[in-house]
């Protein structure tokens, strides 16, 4: 068997590769959001089906919405016993980011008093040793190197709550937020920034995925994205730009709906995706239409999860909104 080999400053693992004793050039991906702990998700066997190497949680993991830490708890120790989510446990490993309802304020940042409880309960959520520098550290980000032998994956997993400033409401009834174009307004922090800059400047994979529960490229249906704070998202194409590192793409979640969105960065030689997958056990259903002028394809407004199969021999990238039993609402390719 083939051996894959998980690599990140916190943690080192090996994961065996059912690909028999050939060099198996793709990696698979499994990703997605919006999963209630008290709802029936009917995609674990299929998550199972297309064999992925690894599962990647986008935010709202569950639905808590507390500041209670012993109840918060709970609702892990509830998901953790989910029989479907077990197996998948045990089979491959698995990553992620929080978002509102697990960080445990609703549309919350840094304001929220029991964030510091809170990134401990998500850590134990996702398996983090107690040792772990991970457990000192402000903010649940994370880097995570898979290697094969044909390359590399890196998966930078971003946290858009700890850091986050407050949003600013808008006075038009038919928005949630505005912009907030304050000089210090922030999702990431400072220190998350130069731990990103630090990530990407430095890495040599073929690919490098980076992940946020909120969406970067879809900003103007008013709710929250990356759209509320201006200067953060240029800082991030400027980073994106500047570090020449290959085959980088954003994954998203939150909004209930999947969707591809695409822009072409000054200085990259290849378009930049943000492949949104949400949710997992409820979704947008009356969905009619928003404005997203990076959208490429049409929203999904039913339930589904994310599929990318990455190839490192010729880095094509296939990303797929995937439904039940194998059934693909869409797909791209990239070549990068």
């Amino acid at each position: 068997m083939a051996l894959i080999t998980c690599k990140s400053k916190q943690e080192s693992s090996p994961i065996q590769e059912s690909a028999g004793e050939n060099s198996n050039p793709i990696f698979n991906i499994a990703f997605g959001s919006c999963n209630k702990q008290d709802m029936e998700n009917p995609f674990w066997n299929d998550i199972l089906e297309m064999d992925p190497h690894l599962w990647i949680w986008g935010g709202d993991n569950i639905y808590a919405d507390t500041d209670d830490m012993e109840l918060l708890k709970s609702m892990y120790d509830k998901q953790n016993k989910v029989e479907g989510y077990a197996l998948l446990k045990s089979k491959i490993p698995v990553i992620g980011t929080w978002d509102d309802h697990d960080y445990g304020l609703n549309d919350g940042g840094e304001e929220f008093t029991m964030k510091d409880g809170s990134q401990q309960q998500f850590l134990d959520f996702m398996g983090v040793a107690p040792e772990s520098e991970r457990r000192a550290r402000k903010g649940i980000y994370a880097a995570h190197t898979y290697e094969i032998p044909a390359g590399k994956i890196k998966v930078l997993v971003l946290d858009t709550r700890y850091f986050r400033s407050r949003l600013e409401k808008d006075e038009n009834p038919g928005r949630r937020y505005k912009p907030n174009a304050a000089a210090d307004a922030t999702i990431l922090g400072e220190a998350q920034w130069e731990w990103l800059q630090n990530e990407l400047q430095s890495s040599d994979a073929n690919f490098n995925l980076i992940v946020t529960s909120i969406q970067f490229l879809s900003r103007e249906h008013g709710f929250e994205s990356w759209g509320n704070f201006p200067k953060e998202i240029e800082r991030m194409n400027q980073l994106i730009s500047n570090s020449k590192a290959k085959g980088i793409m954003i994954l998203s979640g939150d909004r209930h709906i999947s969707e591809f969105s695409i822009t072409q960065l000054e200085s990259m030689s290849y378009p930049l995706i943000d492949f949104t997958s949400s949710g997992l056990t409820h979704s947008y259903s009356n969905f009619e239409a928003e404005p997203n002028p990076y959208r490429v394809g049409s929203v999904t407004s039913v339930t589904s999860f994310g599929l990318i199969e990455l190839n490192l021999e010729t880095r094509e990238a296939k990303l797929k909104i995937m439904g039940e039993n194998g059934l693909v609402h869409q797909e791209i390719k990239q070549q990068y």
